[in-house]
C-alpha cells in the first residue's frame, strides 16, 4: 500500500532567464573590449573637429596622415608622393574596393592634403574619406 506524503513534492526546473543575463553580460563586455582594441597604425596629428565625427576602422583600411610640415606618413612610415602612389595602385589592385582614410593636422595647408588627396585618387582609389576628430562638448 502506497501512502501519499502530506508535504507535495517539488518538481526540479531549470531557470535560463538569469543564464541569458549573464550571457548579455558577457557578449557587451567583449564588445566594449574589442573597441578599445582598434587602434590605427598612423602618427599622432592634431585633428580638426566635425560635429558629426564618427569612429570607423577596417583592418584592410589604408592610414595615410599629412603633418604640418607637410611631411606625409604612411602607416607610420614617412614616404613621398612618388612611393605613396605606388604603393596605393599596387594595393588597389589587390584589393579594388579599398578604403583610403587621410588625416591631416589642423595646422597642414591645404595645397599639401591635394597633393596627398590627387596621389591617391590617380590610383583610382574610389573610397577615400578624410579622418576628423570629435567636437568637444560646449561648456556653458
Amino acid at each position: 500500500m502506497k501512502i501519499a506524503s502530506p508535504i507535495p513534492r517539488r518538481r526540479s526546473r531549470i531557470v535560463i532567464i538569469p543564464l541569458i543575463d549573464i550571457m548579455f553580460f558577457l557578449l557587451a563586455s567583449f564588445m566594449m573590449v574589442s573597441l578599445q582594441m582598434s587602434r590605427t597604425k598612423n602618427i599622432h596629428v592634431n585633428l580638426p573637429t566635425a560635429s558629426q565625427a564618427r569612429q570607423d576602422y577596417q583592418p584592410d583600411m589604408l592610414n595615410i596622415a599629412v603633418d604640418k610640415s607637410g611631411a606625409v606618413w604612411l602607416e607610420s612610415h614617412s614616404v613621398t608622393l612618388s612611393d605613396l602612389s605606388l604603393v596605393v595602385s599596387n594595393r588597389f589592385r589587390a584589393d579594388t574596393n579599398l578604403p583610403v582614410y587621410i588625416s591631416g593636422d589642423r595646422d597642414t595647408l591645404h595645397q599639401d592634403m591635394v597633393k596627398v588627396y590627387e596621389a591617391v585618387r590617380s590610383a583610382g582609389v574610389q573610397k577615400v574619406s578624410f579622418m576628423t576628430g570629435t567636437q568637444p562638448p560646449a561648456t556653458p
